[in-house]
């Protein structure tokens, strides 16, 4: 391949990167989505794998702080019960949060789920971070996801990454993370 073309195809590569899609949910159906969980503060990493070929297909995290919320990187999930501010989804009630889960959780794909509980403060850092980020372009989940969670006490040894799988690994190497798994046929 000549340099042209290497240059080119990296040229479209960034050019395309650019491009996330903007969502600003009202002030009101934030209001009425809100939900605060009464579990202990936590931050789940929630990675989506190929049932297939293992490889990994999205990264994004549940964060319990002064509500639940999802922060869902270049994400399609869309539900009436939970309004979105450029990637950042409010209303993770129970129900909601098993239609997040069961909406990647398909044929094709299952869904890893690695919980670490963390003080109040960097749950409230991860919210704040991750509500601030502001809208993702496809193909940088765990980018983005990594680049949050680098911030954050306790969290510092994770690379910033591009692979949600490499993400899945370093995040399981944290003391004190639950793993679960969940598989859907549908």
């Amino acid at each position: 391949m000549s340099v042209l073309r290497i240059i080119g195809a990296i040229f479209l590569l960034f050019s395309v990167a650019g491009c996330a899609e903007r969502v600003w949910a009202p002030d009101e159906a934030i209001s009425r989505a809100a939900y605060v969980d009464n579990g202990p503060p936590s931050i789940t990493l929630v990675t989506v794998i190929n049932n297939t070929t293992g490889a990994g297909g999205h990264s994004a995290l549940v964060i319990n702080a002064e509500q639940r919320v999802a922060f869902d990187p270049a994400g399609n999930f869309k539900y009436q019960y939970a309004p979105e501010r450029n990637d950042f989804v409010y209303g993770m009630n129970p129900a909601v949060l098993r239609a997040y889960y069961g909406f990647h959780a398909r044929k094709e794909w299952h869904v890893v789920l690695q919980k670490k509980i963390v003080s109040r403060e960097v749950a409230q850092k991860a919210y704040d971070l991750a509500k601030n980020y502001g809208p993702v372009p496809g193909g940088f989940c765990a980018n983005s996801v990594t680049t949050i969670l680098r911030k954050l006490p306790g969290f510092e040894s994770i690379p910033v990454s591009l692979s949600p799988k490499k993400t899945m690994k370093n995040f399981a190497k944290l003391p004190g993370v639950e793993t679960r798994t969940i598989y859907e046929n549908d």
